[in-house]
């Protein structure tokens, strides 16, 4: 099939976005970004320094007083505005995501169309936070309310493999509060950052209210962010890691925080399953995305007699091997590369580690080459089975496209092993029961439940859960951010 036309071939030499005008780095440095499909150069970012991320903060501590004081109608019609700008723009935020993350056109395009559910819960939110709660002759003669705050400047740190998505979990809710943000995006994929500060420009947003700082590999710079007294806190969807050392940060400057971190999430295969089916939510949750999802899995547990694991571990192997790989600006394409080389090389490791821990691998992607894409950094579908629970592949996140294959005997078996990691981030069970899945929803100690699907992603409208060392913080992603976001005031008066 023919490949989609790129927006651009190259972008160029971007810039930081500060108080609403596009400039150069301070720093007069730059990286290089590259499709991950080619490994070509398409664009050059910017490194900000110590005078850009002053300019940064004090644009958007100025923006604030203002923002905060737009009436609540004009600020809501910008939030729609900022809909109606991603709608008109869906096709080619789309494509500029595929060139720079790597997925596929179709990963790409629900990705965009995620980004407006957060746009529009958000600016839908505010007709109820707004109104606030009121008791009249609580006493007598004394009424009492409850009004919401904005909180003030935000750090909002997006990651790689979701760089658009992570964006919209945090931003729109922090507009439609009345904050303002510094958004520093990963180096992984700095062109979707970019095209996401440009929508910003297009709805028509005062200058500061959204501020774009492109930085270099150190993390020093996110302490000088949260020590400054002007900022309130930080949203960052990324890895337990940075997570840990931003609570940290936090706790030390008394800053807010939703601090999203690693999962090891799990998809349970009952004797009652459609096979089918269930290898149809296998390669969504393990390989979409080459397996760079936060709610993806790696491990799949098959409860169940012999029949039914060779059954499906055969169904699965064809399935994977089935699929076809390459750039995704090719309609049907299913599987694109790793969005790094770096990330490549740590899957492949993982893959060693599994093999030096005694399991076997059904399936081996670490070879795979995909012909006009020599330099692209594909890795393809791998397969272990004979994995056991204490191994170091059952218990921390590949972060690619790998599935480790398990059996257990019982349903209160398999909990006790999700239980047992110290991630709580998702697991998914397919049955026909009701009773195991009650029993499942009840009993995992997980933030995000799926039953009868390979991914248990919610609406916008609800918040992201996470458990355990998968989250730090005040409040969690999405709408539940505004939490993070407002503050509230109770007034007491007496006139009688």
């Amino acid at each position: 099939m023919a490949l989609l036309k790129e927006v651009s071939k190259n972008y160029g030499k971007l810039d930081l976005h500060i108080d609403g005008k596009w400039v150069k780095p301070k720093t007069g440095k730059y990286f290089d970004a590259t499709n991950p499909a080619t490994g070509k150069v398409i664009a050059q970012a910017p490194v900000a320094g110590p005078d850009d991320v002053e300019k940064a903060i004090a644009a958007a501590h100025a923006a604030f007083g203002k923002w905060r004081n737009v009436p609540f109608r004009d600020r809501a019609k910008l939030i729609f505005n900022l809909r109606d700008t991603f709608m008109k723009n869906h096709e080619d935020l789309s494509r500029i995501l595929v060139q720079d993350h790597g997925c596929t056109i179709s990963d790409g395009r629900g990705t965009i169309s995620r980004c407006i559910e957060n746009i529009e819960a958000a600016g839908s939110s505010m007709y109820g936070f707004y109104k606030g709660e009121h008791v009249e002759q609580l006493a007598n003669g004394i009424d009492c309310y409850l009004i919401h705050e904005p909180v003030g400047v935000f750090l909002i740190i997006t990651p790689g493999n979701i760089p658009m998505h992570a964006w919209s979990s945090f931003v729109p809710y922090a507009l439609a509060c009345g904050c303002t943000v510094i958004v520093k995006p990963s180096r992984q994929c700095p062109v979707a950052a970019d095209a996401m500060s440009k929508m910003i420009d297009e709805a028509g947003f005062p200058p500061g209210v959204v501020n774009l700082l492109h930085m270099g590999p150190e993390r020093e710079l996110n302490k000088v962010i949260l020590s400054d007294p002007r900022v309130q806190g930080v949203g960052l969807i990324g890895s337990t890691r940075v997570s840990k050392e931003l609570f940290e940060i936090c706790g030390k400057y008394g800053k807010r925080s939703s601090l999203n971190g690693n999962g090891k999430n799990a998809i349970v295969i009952m004797p009652d399953a459609d096979l089918d089916q269930s290898v149809n939510y296998i390669l969504r949750g393990c390989f979409g995305m080459s397996g760079q999802r936060c709610l993806g899995s790696d491990n799949v547990v098959v409860i169940g007699d012999n029949k039914v694991y060779k059954t499906l571990k055969d169904k699965l192997v064809a399935a994977s091997k089935a699929m076809k790989m390459g750039y995704g600006l090719d309609e049907s394409v299913e599987l694109g590369p790793m969005t790094t080389l770096n990330g490549r090389e740590q899957v492949i490791g993982f893959v060693e580690s599994g093999l030096r821990s005694g399991a076997k691998l059904l399936l081996d992607g670490r070879t795979t080459k995909i012909k006009g894409y020599e330099e692209g950094y594909f890795m393809g579908p791998s397969i272990f089975e004979n994995v056991s629970p204490e191994m170091h592949i059952a218990k921390e996140e590949a972060f690619g496209p790998l599935c480790n294959l398990m059996r257990m005997d019982t349903l209160d078996e398999t909990i006790s092993f999700i239980n047992s990691t110290n991630y709580g981030h998702s697991a998914c069970i397919v049955t026909e029961s009701g009773k195991a899945a009650r029993k499942f929803i009840r009993e995992c100690e997980v933030g995000n439940v799926g039953v009868n699907a390979g991914i248990p992603q919610p609406y916008a409208f609800f918040g992201l859960g996470s458990k355990k060392d998968s989250f730090f913080g005040n409040s969690k992603s999405r709408m539940d951010s505004v939490k993070m976001f407002l503050d509230e005031k109770t007034v007491t008066l007496r006139w009688v």
